[in-house]
């Protein structure tokens, strides 16, 4: 009669070595389990009577082996929970293996990061269920390569609705984050005969080195107080990627009248805008500035994303294109990974939906308010420091005056301190040169830690920068002969 596989409760796969005792061959395959870490602390082992006809053995037999792995320390019995495996001190680092990552910032000030400790888990548990109790058998099945049709119908209402978007759900393409969906268009664009992309100088070097590895030649636009210098446009440049609701890194909006030089541009040359409206929701003086795509629905795309409102670990982000880009950006999205999870995005079509992604975005806007004011009131008791944009988003660009230390040396102070943020001078896209003429800068970002974290952080961030203040020249700290920054920011 063949073995019912079914029934037992829990799996485990043991290669029994041949010859010996069955006994000590059932415990030694276990214990080199454990060690080796395929049982890890906690995993729950099958019955006795359920791993004995797994392996054509008496229940005697494994009963004996989980008593010696037992009394041995490797294993836990409780009666009524069954036998699971004990924790285990570390064993040192073999040679030759991969060294653990290095502690995390005491105090995290990186910029684009959210607080994700006040994730809205109630309202994302709410439409769990409801979307789980309502979802047909097809929702567990292979996916749409451009999103899920409820997805995309709740995003063209709220980006109408909240940030004056124009588009339809037939426009959108849902994708794995905003760096996934920035390659896949700039790939497509590339294949299309685009070569000459302009960036925001400064701006965020890791989708500059996006559009780069398209194939893009990039022509840096120089960022003022009314954000990137698009009057410099020509017609041979073929797309312009730019932060128009909020300016990475300085945080200034693109000026009503460079937003109608830009539309103008496009139109008359056929170029392409590309909108990275990464956290246009957060502005804290007034109603947050309408997207730029709204101006030009037919030579912009959209690029949207949960990271910055909900957290980075969703990885959902949005592109509204204009029609003929939908087609090829949607193959390019199947060839590089077929579609983007499914249930998340029913989950946060429900969330939307309800208007209860509204909600959390109106508490978050309160929380991240207050945490920007705390940080102007520290940056005024220090004179010499200048804190640039409007009030909006998730960072505060600080710039310090020429006299002050070079701005590596005041990053490696502030990891000394364990705080982590980034310098402006990366940011840039001109030669070394010319960053050393420009004045330190540091991007403090507010949003990442939580809200009893926040103080502390700007208490140790003060304290680094109050030395220096003090000092006139500097204060004395450890420094590195070659210092970027201490930490990466988050890759949204």
């Amino acid at each position: 009669m063949p073995k019912d596989w079914s029934g037992s409760r829990v799996d485990l796969h043991l290669a029994l070595p041949t010859g010996g005792a069955r006994r000590f061959a059932v415990e030694s395959a276990l214990r080199e389990a454990i060690r080796d870490g395929r049982l890890a602390a906690g995993a729950l082992l099958p019955s006795t009577r359920g791993l004995a006809q797994e392996l054509g053995v008496a229940r005697g037999t494994v009963t004996a082996a989980y008593d010696q792995l037992a009394e041995e320390g490797y294993l836990t019995a409780r009666p009524g929970s069954g036998t699971t495996v004990a924790e285990l001190p570390p064993s040192p680092t073999a040679p030759g293996s991969t060294a653990p990552r290095g502690p995390a910032p005491r105090h995290d000030l990186r910029a684009g990061l959210p607080d994700v400790s006040a994730f809205p888990v109630r309202a994302w548990l709410a439409s769990t269920r409801r979307v789980l109790a309502a979802a047909r058998p097809e929702a567990f099945g292979a996916g749409d390569p451009q999103g899920r049709l409820e997805l995309r119908r709740a995003l063209a209402d709220y980006l109408g609705r909240a940030r004056g978007v124009t588009t339809s759900p037939d426009r959108i393409v849902v994708t794995s984050g905003y760096y996934q969906g920035l390659s896949l268009l700039a790939g497509v664009l590339a294949a299309g005969g685009a070569g000459t992309g302009a960036v925001e100088d400064p701006g965020h070097n890791a989708f500059r080195d996006v559009v780069r590895r398209a194939g893009f030649e990039t022509v840096p636009l120089p960022v003022d107080a009314d954000g990137a210098c698009v009057d410099l446009l020509t017609p041979q440049v073929d797309a312009v990627f730019l932060t128009p609701a909020h300016q990475y890194p300085t945080g200034v909006p693109l000026h009503p009248r460079r937003r109608r030089t830009l539309t103008a541009w496009a139109r008359s040359t056929g170029g392409l805008i590309v909108e990275d409206d990464y956290d246009g929701e957060y502005r804290y003086d007034r109603q947050p500035v309408g997207a730029l795509q709204a101006m030009a629905p037919d030579a912009t795309v959209y690029c949207g994303t949960a990271s910055k409102t909900l957290g980075p670990a969703l990885r959902l982000a949005w592109l509204a294109l204009p029609p003929h880009l939908v087609e090829p950006v949607v193959r390019a999205k199947f060839d590089a990974d077929l579609y983007s999870e499914t249930l998340g995005q029913l989950v946060l079509a429900d969330l939307v939906s309800t208007h209860a992604y509204d909600r959390h975005i109106r508490a978050a806007r309160l929380r991240y308010r207050r945490r920007r004011e705390l940080l102007l009131d520290r940056v005024a008791a220090i004179p010499a420091l200048t804190a640039h944009g409007a009030p909006a988003g998730l960072h505060t660009l600080l710039t310090a005056p020429a006299h002050w230390p070079p701005e590596d040396e005041l990053l490696v102070a502030c990891a000394h301190h364990g705080i982590a943020l980034r310098g402006l001078a990366e940011l840039n896209c001109e030669s070394a040169d010319h960053l050393s003429k420009k004045p330190p800068g540091l991007i403090v970002g507010f949003g990442a830690p939580s809200e009893h974290a926040y103080a502390p952080a700007l208490d140790a961030l003060f304290t680094v920068l109050s030395s220096f203040a003090a000092s006139g020249a500097g204060a004395t700290v450890p420094r590195p002969v070659s210092v970027r920054h201490a930490w990466q920011d988050a890759r949204a």
